[in-house]
């Protein structure tokens, strides 16, 4: 049988102690990272969530907690009570590596198999065994971390908050399914049979109907849920830092949110974010960096040829430009040696595979230029191109050619990716505002205009009369918050105005009779007077992620979901009973193989 923890309670958690409690009396608690038995001595390192310290016994030892310690193995859960002294061979890279307990009550609590893996952030296994056995997995000093520190983002959001006067209200879980741009996780229910729940994207409604309520500032972690396709930095339930003000405009807003971002990074990293954030209008970052997430951490900026090229014999250049086009051009520094013609071919493969046509380049390696479009320029339209972009010898151009849509963003992705292999992008941290979103976006299967936002965003105000004559031209008052090239946050000033919501919802293709069935609730608590709002969400996983420096939310998540987004370790999503089926009313249809 395991030993019992009566008469003992724990002092002092592992990582604690130190030199200051020489002579002492402590107890611990925790798992056995390592036992070492050396004979008439034996050592065990002792581990929870704080760190190690060492246990020690030898020939001054009780004999019966000697031969106890002799049976310990790794992963047992022990209590240790005794002295602290100074160790004889200080370990620097543990924070109690000057002291150890020389053990005078040992308890075996809970003995443990072998486990699948070894316990440390260096086991070198398959990600499927690792989150088959989470639990386990969660022991690693390394993911302990991370939940510590998505702990503090939490806590420091509230403190944060409240500070600033936001009450934090709850919103409902089980909600009504209305469009937010991703696929719903839908709830039968049992009472209202056919009739289902959905579990929410966001809270968006709920948030502004507590505006139209008298909640003028609201705050909450919220959960939320998308059934969407996975990748590195998405869950399917995921955390969202949600708020919402009224009686404010964006830079209200936008400054509120700024004052946390600096505090939480000095207050858990300790590193200080100078205000106000840079700002950029969505334009502006599309133009220069190909992406409406910029990562500004390095240069490579995209720069505009088409004036020097609208009129060359490079009928590539010149037609794209005379059917409305651009030709566009980023230049990597001193990445000739790097960019060789086979790593220049694999990304040609890369923009050719992200909708470009082909991908024309400049290899500065001799005195002379190598330019695969050479040929068809004279060389003064070349070297004004060279002098342009500022391509040195050394140096590598890449160019596109086509509509806007396809340069800017193909450009942007190779940006990115020659910066990875030219190990250019400092460890830092950089945040950026991309404000003045457009309002619509063009729709090529459906050729019509489609809200590139939810549909309670508001317009900026010159841009009303446009909304039916010009829709490309109409901007959004919309704001993203980007660190490193990833979105944090996203959020919009509000339509409050009834018949410009109505006019929104019909821009969506809403008929009257839908617009009445999603959202009629929030459509008829308009014409009880709303206040001016707006609001944002910052993702509390992908802040984490970025804060402990982690390659995907995986590692900052307690349960993760895989690609498929099921659990390995709990085997969900699974089959229920049919008697569960019957008392909702629903009847599973077979599927055929290969469905």
């Amino acid at each position: 049988m395991a030993d019992t923890m009566q008469g003992l309670r724990r002092t002092h958690y592992c990582g604690e102690p130190d030199a200051s409690l020489i002579g002492k009396e402590i107890t611990v608690c925790g798992f056995t990272q390592k036992a070492r038995n050396l004979g008439n001595l034996i050592f065990i390192d002792l581990r929870d969530r704080t760190g190690l310290i060492q246990l020690a016994f030898d020939d001054a030892s009780d004999k019966a907690v000697f031969e106890k310690a002799e049976t310990v193995r790794s992963e047992y859960v022990l209590m240790a009570k005794g002295t602290v002294r100074k160790r004889e061979s200080v370990n620097k890279d543990i924070k109690t590596g000057e002291i150890e307990v020389f053990v005078t009550d040992l308890r075996i609590l809970a003995k443990a198999q072998t486990p699948p893996f070894e316990i440390n952030d260096n086991v070198k296994v398959k990600d499927e065994l690792k989150l088959k056995y989470r639990y386990l997995d969660l022991r690693r000093p390394e993911l302990q971390q991370n939940l510590i520190m998505r702990h503090k983002i939490a806590k420091v959001a509230r403190d944060y908050y409240y500070e600033n006067g936001f009450l934090e209200i709850e919103t409902p879980m089980m909600v009504k399914s209305t469009p937010e741009g991703a696929r719903d996780y839908l709830v039968p229910s049992r009472i209202h049979k056919g009739k289902f729940y959905a579990l929410p994207q966001s809270p968006q409604i709920y948030k502004q109907l507590l505006m139209v309520s008298g909640y003028d500032r609201y705050i909450q972690l919220a959960r939320c849920f998308r059934d969407e396709d996975l990748r590195a930095d998405r869950q399917p339930e995921f955390t969202q830092i949600d708020l919402e003000m009224s009686f404010v405009d964006v830079d209200d807003i936008l400054q509120i949110n700024e004052g946390f971002i600096q505090r939480l990074f000095k207050e858990v990293l300790n590193v200080d974010v100078a205000l106000p954030l840079p700002r950029l209008t969505y334009a502006d970052a599309m133009d220069r960096y190909g992406s409406d997430k910029p990562d500004t951490r390095f240069g490579m900026e995209i720069q505009n040829i088409s004036d020097l090229v609208k009129g060359c014999g490079f009928s590539v250049f010149s037609g794209a430009v005379q059917n409305g086009g651009s030709v566009r051009a980023i230049v990597a520094k001193n990445a000739a040696g790097t960019l060789t013609r086979k790593e220049i071919d694999k990304l040609t493969e890369q923009a050719k595979g992200i909708g470009a046509k082909g991908l024309a380049y400049i290899r500065f390696v001799e005195d002379t230029p190598s330019c695969s479009f050479a040929k068809f320029m004279k060389e003064e339209e070349l070297q004004a191109i060279l002098q342009r972009i500022g391509c040195e010898k050394g140096d590598v151009a890449l160019l596109v050619a086509d509509k806007n849509r396809v340069t800017l963003p193909v450009l942007g992705a190779l940006r990115l990716t020659v910066a990875k292999q030219l190990g250019i992008i400092p460890d830092q941290f950089n945040f950026l505002w991309v404000t003045e979103f457009p309002f619509f976006e063009w729709d090529e299967d459906s050729q019509t205009w489609l809200a590139m936002h939810h549909p309670f965003t508001m317009p900026m105000d010159e841009c009303l009369p446009y909304l039916d004559s010009d829709p490309g031209s109409v901007r959004a008052k919309a704001y993203d918050l980007v660190l490193n090239g990833i979105e944090l946050s996203s959020g919009s000033m509000r339509i409050t105005d009834y018949e410009l919501q109505q006019k929104m919802f019909r821009s969506l293709g809403l008929t009257d009779e839908e617009i009445e069935a999603k959202f009629g609730f929030l459509v008829e608590a308009y014409k009880y007077g709303a206040p001016p709002h707006g609001g944002a969400g910052i993702g509390l996983d992908r802040l984490a992620m970025l804060m402990c420096k982690a390659e995907s939310l995986r590692d900052v998540f307690s349960f993760p979901k895989v690609q498929n987004a099921s659990d390995l370790m709990s085997e969900c999503p699974s089959p229920v009973d049919k008697q569960q089926l019957d008392d909702l009313g629903i009847a599973l249809i077979p599927q055929e193989k290969g469905e």
